[in-house]
């Protein structure tokens, strides 16, 4: 797999049937080791390695529903009251981080209401941070700790 931006981790990858998978540690399971999952992987050990989230309050890939469709979103983290802090958006390394990009995250935070985005393809991470009524936001220079 390519070399992201992300400090060094010892994952968990086996290869089956010529077929490789990767134990995610959250959902306690073998996925699929796609580019994106990849990407992934690196962002929930990033959180709850580097910036220290609590792994009990992380989601994986859950599908929900926004204006009427079903979606899924990469990962969720919440607060300790259970609200919804930050949604993080994974995508392949070659995949840039664009206005569409951008406003799929939006589209999918209009049904969780974090106050904190990251958009991230392994390479480039962006970090946006909503005003607490959400009336303005704002880049972030790297992801700040938890709530």
């Amino acid at each position: 797999m390519v070399q992201l931006n992300f400090p060094p981790y010892n994952f968990n990858i086996k290869r089956q049937e010529n077929v490789n998978y990767i134990f995610d540690i959250i959902r306690k399971k073998w996925v699929l080791l796609t580019a994106e999952e990849w990407v992934r992987q690196h962002a929930l050990h990033y959180l709850l390695y580097a910036k220290n989230y609590s792994a009990s309050l992380v989601a994986v890939e859950r599908e929900f529903t926004v204006n009427g469709l079903k979606k899924r979103f990469d990962i969720l983290v919440f607060d300790r009251t259970h609200k919804p802090q930050l949604i993080v958006e994974c995508k392949r390394p070659d995949i840039a981080l664009d206005e569409g990009v951008l406003k799929q995250i939006s589209v999918y935070n209009s049904a969780f209401q974090a106050t904190r985005l990251w958009i991230t393809n392994g390479i480039q991470h962006m970090y946006i941070e909503y005003a607490p009524d959400f009336s303005s936001h704002a880049p972030l220079a790297e992801l700040p700790d938890p709530l």
